[in-house]
């Protein structure tokens, strides 16, 4: 599904008249956004079901979609730091969309995750003092000789379970979300990307690739791909994994060239770099 079509940034000439131009003071000394795009000659941007850009540190992929995240007021999670000139020159972009509406349009970034990890990290280290509080509780009552009524029906569920279960099972079935705490970083940030994403909307990804290792990239990749073919999404991602690159369909925006231009994800110079390490040391991988 393509709900965004198109987007246009300012050429050099337009944020002299239209950003710098409207500020009457001039007198800041940082001036993004400006010159980010126009040096690079990027103005016109045609999007796919999933749009990749991709460039190298300071090439302006997180940027982009900050613009159009700001332009398409998406919800996000993580306020970002404008600058003097951001407002002024997302006023003056300009987009287009397709007949059929998203439900909702997101911007989902590493800081979204980490702090999602944190949160599972802090609910992990309430589990497991709980869990010793349970263990304690557990031994109490197993070899307790205390003889209880049905008044107290609690104790006495406890007190039955005790000596009919083992000490994990007793804990476990007392504990709410033990499954968190059996998972890793990267399976607690894949579990934050499955649900975050929805039907129907436009999520903007910056980096989604950062806290997974290669098994979840290709894990999180195939479930982008099932979300755009099954559940009507559409994707702007900002990456430089090979495996988001690799996505079936996927227009991708080089920055580092100038002007910037879409390539093959085969022709970009990061997953060369990646085929010719490969290739170099293909007599140490042995057929299992």
């Amino acid at each position: 599904m393509i709900y965004l079509k198109s987007f246009t940034l300012l050429d050099e000439k337009e944020e002299n008249d239209y950003v710098l131009g409207s500020d009457t003071r001039n007198i800041y000394n940082n001036y993004y956004p400006l010159n980010i795009f126009s040096s690079r000659r990027l103005k016109n941007i045609k999007f796919g079901s999933i749009t990749c850009f991709y460039g190298g540190n300071g090439s302006g992929k997180s940027t982009i979609l900050n613009i159009i995240s700001e332009k398409l007021n998406s919800n996000r999670k993580t306020e970002i730091d404008k600058g003097s000139y951001f407002n002024i020159y997302v006023k003056y972009t300009s987009y287009e969309m397709g007949i059929e509406q998203p439900i909702s349009i997101k911007t989902i970034n590493s800081d979204d995750v980490f702090d999602y990890l944190l949160d599972i990290r802090s609910i992990n280290s309430h589990i497991n003092r709980r869990k010793e509080k349970l263990s304690k509780e557990f031994l109490e009552n197993k070899y307790s000789n205390n003889s209880l009524s049905f008044e107290d029906f609690e104790n006495l569920r406890d007190s039955i379970d005790s000596k009919r279960k083992t000490m994990s099972k007793y804990v476990r079935d007392r504990l709410v979300n033990n499954i968190i705490i059996e998972s890793s970083n990267g399976e607690s940030a894949l579990m934050f990307w499955e649900k975050e994403i929805e039907d129907d909307s436009i999520y903007i990804l910056d980096e989604p690739e950062n806290s997974l290792s290669a098994e979840n990239q290709i894990k999180l990749m195939k479930f982008i791909e099932d979300s755009v073919r099954f559940y009507n999404c559409q994707f702007i991602i900002s990456t430089h994994s090979p495996f988001f690159l690799s996505m079936k369909d996927a227009v991708i925006y080089d920055l580092d060239t100038i002007p910037v231009i879409t390539r093959k994800w085969t022709e970009l110079e990061n997953v060369k770099i990646y085929k010719k390490f490969f290739d170099e040391h293909s007599s140490e991988f042995k057929e299992e």
